[in-house]
């Protein structure tokens, strides 16, 4: 469960960014995990690593997830969703190719007809699910695109690292996409990482960063200034994680932290804290004190 001063933090309703001289029109909905919906002027919407299904893996337990777990997707959940209204999206964003990242992107890409951008393998993945093709669009990293009222910047980024070997979690990349399709996956350990970007969404002068994992490429970073940054827990293993990351950015307005929750559980029920989410707060306060750390609890959204 949440400690103390992380359930002080998680705010039932939408959350003001009272710093704005005026609303900008954009709003970020959790649906937990790094999970996240970006609305912009113009009723668009930009989803981020979206997974809805949550089916348990032990991930956060001491044994850890185990590799065998069956993939599977809730599709009466998202059609209840999508269906209602309650969910769409124009650009669906993958970070990376893992289980609790990637699965319900190709049934929700069919669902909405939203184009889905991803590494090479990330759409190879996704093909071999059942994705329709011709909505995958390869980037790389490097790439600034505009659509209409918003724009997204690709950057190339790192997957988390852990334990003292500093190893990366179902490693490996699935290479020729449109070519060759890999055998279609039923576990989560055939949803490899396949590399790991970063997205800056933008709009109506508002900047979201979103980091799939908790490591990057400080390179990559140097002259952005994201209004939001979309931080995950973690860190451990990468030197000076969050104060790195934050200088770098040039200390943003707000911080958020992202895959902070135990997702054996369902996504109706609050967020449980697995662990990391004191220790990123103390860090982000230690780092950048002038940075607002703002908790948002499944479903609710944060507005700009």
């Amino acid at each position: 469960m949440l400690g103390a001063s992380a359930a002080a933090a998680v705010l039932g309703g939408a959350l003001p960014a009272a710093a704005a001289a005026a609303p900008a029109g954009v709003t970020l909905r959790w649906w937990g995990n790094n999970s996240w919906e970006i609305r912009v002027p113009g009723e668009k919407t930009v989803l981020i690593d979206p997974w809805l299904t949550r089916f348990p893996t032990g991930t956060y337990t001491p044994a850890g997830a185990d590799p065998r777990t069956p993939l599977s997707v809730d599709t009466a959940l998202i059609d209840r969703y999508v269906d209602s209204g309650e969910l769409r999206a124009d650009h669906i964003l993958v970070t990376h190719g893992h289980y609790d990242h990637l699965t319900d992107v190709p049934y929700l890409a069919r669902k909405t007809g939203a184009t889905v951008l991803g590494t090479e393998t990330h759409l190879n993945l996704m093909a071999a699910l059942g994705a329709p093709e011709d909505q995958l669009s390869l980037v790389t990293g490097g790439e600034y695109l505009t659509f209409g009222t918003y724009r997204i910047r690709v950057l190339r980024s790192l997957h988390s690292a852990s334990g003292a070997r500093a190893k990366v979690a179902f490693p490996g990349t699935r290479p020729n996409f449109g070519l060759e399709k890999p055998p279609v996956p039923t576990e989560i350990q055939h949803l490899v990482e396949g590399g790991t970007l970063a997205y800056q969404v933008e709009a109506n002068g508002v900047r979201v960063l979103d980091f799939g994992g908790s490591n990057y490429v400080e390179s990559e970073l140097a002259g952005l200034r994201p209004d939001v940054v979309l931080l995950p827990a973690g860190g451990g293993s990468i030197a000076d994680y969050a104060a790195r990351l934050l200088r770098t950015l040039g200390f943003p307005r707000y911080v958020l932290p992202t895959h902070w929750d135990d997702f054996d559980y369902p996504l109706g029920e609050p967020a449980r804290d697995w662990g990391g989410l004191d220790g990123l707060r103390e860090a982000v306060e230690q780092g950048s004190p002038s940075s607002r750390f703002v908790v948002v609890d499944h479903l609710r959204t944060f507005s700009l």
